[in-house]
């Protein structure tokens, strides 16, 4: 497993939309997308987990897990180059799979600005940005 990507500064607004592209390892059981304030604080957790073939999203309130989004539309495989397109709405998070299909999680506790964010697991990133 290689080390997590930070960035502790990253300044995404509700009408951003963040662009990350990678490669899945070819032997991961998942990797996970995370953004908000800090570790411990989460607006999005996004988990896409391969032994389960289903996409967790997620929020962590002072490092305390809330209620569990799942969804088993699971378009991409292990080994893989992968596009993730995130839009940032006041209300709601935005996931574009690479195949088109979209994840919506609730910005549940109302974030009006993401500093923080994190890449964990088998996911290496090559390209990112922020428009």
């Amino acid at each position: 497993m290689s080390d997590p990507f930070e960035i502790l500064n990253l300044d995404m607004k509700p009408g951003n939309t963040l662009k990350i592209k990678g490669k899945i390892s070819a032997d991961t059981s998942g990797f996970s997308i995370n953004l908000g304030s800090s570790l411990q604080d989460l607006a999005l957790h996004f988990n896409p987990r391969f032994n389960e073939s289903v996409i967790v999203c997620n929020s962590k309130c002072s490092n305390v897990w809330q209620k569990e989004h799942r969804d088993n539309h699971f378009s991409f495989f292990r080994g893989c180059t992968v596009k993730f397109l995130i839009e940032m709405l006041t209300d709601k998070f935005r996931v574009k799979l690479p195949d088109g299909h979209e994840v919506c999680f609730p910005n549940r506790h109302s974030y009006r600005k993401i500093n923080y964010m994190n890449i964990m697991g088998g996911f290496k990133i090559t390209s990112f940005k922020l428009s």
